[in-house]
């Protein structure tokens, strides 16, 4: 009976939160769910039932399809290149050297500012005009002229995945380093009177150890990576074009800017059925690796 009563005292806890949740979160979803099948406007109390009618639109219109296309291409891509960089960085900043704290520090730095500042200052940094930071840099050292990098539809994809994956590498490197952190210093000495070199060591100790650090960053930049917004937004409005449209981006665009809620709430729906998929799978899949590996 104490253990019912204690059990239940637990649950209780839980309640406050289990309401915000559903204030903030299961309510919003539920009512984006209806409204996809309506042709609400934002403002009309009165909206008609339209049916599927929304969601075919949706591969109907460029901007969408586009959206699609690049939000993935930017998601998949900026967690490629942040695990790749963030894990041996982590390593190097692991080592004993007298300002380890300090390179600590400036790494983690750019993940403290707003994406949206970030974006603002690398966009006098990318301008594809003459007078343009690195457009100078490259005319000054290296006689090349001014490059296009916000302006051609490949360049500004890349460059916003190069300054993405700039801001959010150290805040990675230092969530692998404290799985690092973690690993007992035994294994290696172990492995080393055994005649493991560094390459093998890592191989065999840390990368198998980093298993579940991989799978929370991994996780994190897929989904932060989804929801991206302000650093397509702030460098190249979505253009050239639609090249650089996020989702989010055209979910804003059609809800707010263009008044068609019924639309918009069709693509949050999609987006959210294309975000759980790919969370679960790829959790699926990380935490196997993990079993895997132990």
């Amino acid at each position: 009976m104490t253990k019912f009563v204690r059990q239940l005292q637990f649950q209780l806890f839980l309640l406050p939160i289990l309401a915000i949740y559903s204030l903030f979160t299961i309510y919003p979803l539920i009512k984006s769910f209806f409204l996809s099948f309506t042709n609400f406007d934002g403002y009309s109390k009165v909206y008609d039932f339209v049916g599927m009618k929304n969601y075919v639109r949706i591969f109907a219109d460029d901007a969408i399809i586009s959206a699609i296309s690049y939000t993935l291409f930017f998601t998949f891509s900026k967690a490629l290149l942040v695990t790749v960089l963030a894990i041996p960085l982590a390593m190097i900043l692991d080592q004993k050297f007298f300002t380890k704290n300090l390179l600590r520090a400036i790494f983690f730095f750019p993940s403290i500012p707003s994406g949206l500042l970030l974006a603002y200052i690398w966009g006098f940094i990318l301008a594809p005009i003459g007078s343009g930071v690195l457009n100078t840099i490259l005319r000054e050292l290296f006689n090349i002229g001014p490059q296009p990098w916000l302006a051609d539809p490949l360049l500004a994809k890349l460059s916003t995945i190069v300054v993405a994956t700039w801001a959010i590498t150290g805040w990675h490197a230092v969530l692998y380093l404290a799985f690092l952190q973690s690993i007992p210093k035994d294994y290696y000495e172990a492995a080393s009177i055994d005649g493991a070199n560094r390459f093998q060591q890592i191989r065999f100790i840390t990368l198998p150890l980093l298993a579940p650090a991989m799978t929370i960053s991994v996780m994190l930049l897929l989904t932060g990576g989804l929801k991206v917004f302000e650093i397509p937004f702030a460098l190249t409005k979505g253009g050239p074009g639609y090249e650089t449209y996020s989702i989010t981006q055209v979910i804003v665009l059609r809800g707010i800017s263009e008044t068609q809620y019924g639309l918009a709430s069709a693509m949050s729906i999609i987006f959210f059925l294309i975000v759980l998929a790919i969370a679960v799978f790829q959790v699926t899949v990380m935490q196997r690796r993990e079993q895997s590996m132990q």
